[in-house]
């Protein structure tokens, strides 16, 4: 398509127009001489960018592609030019143009998520993706300070998106009220530049990991924060791929690669050894601090400017006021996700299951929908219906003390978790057993273990099913061989009254206390 000079200056004129310029007093020939006297402080700005690019824009054959590509290097409209003119790394308007273009993806508006999205918003950035599944609550709101108490109930998403377009009506919010999955994760992964991990589950993580090396490698801004300490590091990629690199599909020279999180973690540390804030609990200053260093590796990225801290770990220590880098290893020529030889394609990504390959759930929610279906396993319903009836069970309660007297179920026996598998624990539970045996001829009596938000307690029963047929086993006056030939450490022991039904059977509450307040008492206590 052919455009002539009128195209062209209208162009140009729209532009000025922009800045502060009335359309009225530029003339058709977009002279700078045809310019009657604009605002003084305006003058040298316009004048400058009239000579520089006005000759570019003077011939009558130019393509609109050659126009438009010529014209996209003006300056951004003066609000926008404005806003970043304070901005210390921002010496000209080039990086304004670079923020103002690209697109940030935020997985996880909580602790982490809200200050880097409120302050990405705040630097221009264009295009702001925010994706969680979770809604606000009361107990969110000593960390994750894009919230308020007005926007407790609703999508985390959509509060979020309130505050970035309060800081920043300019800038483009992209809500996903969805679980990231491996299904989908591809699909949102690939609409964006950067992408930032503010989630605080291991399944997630190698999930948006294995993405980003697929769909890339893009940068990977992680950042976690526990108690008083908090971490940050940028995986995969020191810098974001060109244009030039993205179309041809060709990899990042070895010296802009960083180390992916599987380079670190080939293998996922036992479940039992992850906690998240919402089990741990956390400083809630620590995830503000993490979270503004996200947003500020990801401002560096996008402008290129400073050093990206990608093959460095940042830690900080709130509880002593320290900071230190520690140095990573360099990225596995082995790895199969970002490797030399990497075999990780769309279709492995969609085949493999991050919840077993972790042993650990992708989500802290209480809901007890969302659980696993062990047999081994009760939901909150179910717990209300044994209530209900009043139907034989015995209820451990495994939570702190601490916690037990802040709320509680009754009648419940209360044992901190810790202390569960002790001989003097065991007979108390044998002994409440026991008592529910001779009251009703119903088998097997349920032995219900209950914590906050289900995750210990069911670690608890498992390990409390072997730990009490074994007790009884060594209490009672059956002999070995019989004994152990009636044994089922999922049933219990097997009594000698029936035809090999179990006494009991060990089950845990899947979501705990939590999917209790939010699914059955709307006014039992949450904290």
């Amino acid at each position: 398509m052919v455009v002539g000079q009128v195209v062209a200056n209208q162009l140009l004129i729209n532009h000025l127009s922009m800045v502060g310029v009335d359309k009225e007093e530029i003339q058709d020939n977009t002279s700078t001489t045809a310019l009657s006297e604009p605002k003084e402080y305006l003058m040298p700005f316009v004048e400058r960018e009239i000579k520089s690019r006005y000759q570019i824009l003077q011939f009558d054959h130019a393509s609109l592609g050659e126009v438009m590509e010529k014209v996209g290097g003006l300056p951004p409209p003066l609000p926008e030019f404005c806003r970043g003119s304070q901005d210390g790394h921002r010496k000209t308007h080039g990086s304004q143009l670079k923020l103002r273009s690209s697109r940030v993806l935020i997985v996880g508006c909580g602790g982490l998520g809200c200050p880097a999205a409120v302050y990405l918003a705040a630097a221009g950035v264009g295009t702001i993706g925010l994706l969680d599944d979770d809604v606000v609550e009361l107990n969110n709101l000593h960390r994750q300070v894009g919230h308020s108490e007005a926007t407790v109930g609703q999508p985390k998403v959509s509060s979020l998106s309130k505050r970035c377009r309060e800081v920043n009506s300019g800038t483009n919010i992209e809500e996903c009220f969805a679980h990231l999955t491996s299904s989908n994760a591809l699909d949102i992964v690939s609409k964006y530049d950067v992408v930032l991990d503010c989630t605080d589950n291991l399944a997630t993580r190698y999930l948006i990991n294995d993405a980003c090396a697929v769909c890339g490698p893009k940068p990977l801004i992680s950042g976690s924060a526990l108690r008083l300490e908090g971490q940050m590091t940028v995986y995969l990629a020191n810098r974001m791929r060109t244009k030039e690199e993205v179309e041809s599909n060709r990899p990042l020279p070895r010296e802009n690669r960083a180390p992916c999180f599987r380079c670190l973690f080939p293998v996922p540390p036992p479940a039992t050894t992850v906690q998240g804030c919402s089990e741990a609990g956390v400083f809630g200053v620590v995830p503000g601090i993490v979270g503004t260093m996200q947003a500020a590796e990801a401002i560096k990225l996008i402008a290129g400017v400073g050093t990206v801290h990608s093959g460095r770990l940042l830690v900080l220590d709130m509880e002593r006021n320290l900071t230190r880098t520690v140095v990573l290893r360099d990225p596995r020529p082995d790895c199969p996700v970002c490797g030399e030889h990497a075999n990780f394609t769309p279709d492995r990504i969609l085949q493999l299951n991050y919840v077993l390959f972790c042993g650990a759930p992708d989500h802290d929610k209480p809901s007890s929908v969302n659980m696993d279906r062990l047999r081994n396993r009760i939901t909150v319903q179910q717990l209300d219906e044994l209530r209900r009836l009043g139907r034989p069970h015995v209820l451990l309660d495994i939570r702190p003390e601490v916690e037990v007297d802040l709320c509680r179920l009754t009648p419940c026996l209360r044992f901190p978790a810790p202390t569960l598998l002790r001989d003097t624990v065991l007979s108390q539970i044998q002994e409440a057993l026991n008592e529910k045996l001779k009251q009703s001829n119903e088998r097997p009596v349920p032995i219900v273990v209950l914590c906050h938000r289900g995750n210990k307690s069911k670690v608890a029963a498992t390990q409390l099913a072997s730990a009490l047929s074994a007790f009884r086993l060594r209490t009672s006056n059956t002999s070995l061989t019989d004994a152990a030939e009636s044994m089922d450490t999922d049933h219990g022991f097997i009594g000698t009254s029936s035809m090999h039904e179990p006494d009991f059977t060990i089950c845990d509450v899947a979501g705990g206390l939590a999917a209790w307040a939010a699914e059955i008492d709307s006014e039992f206590p949450v904290y």
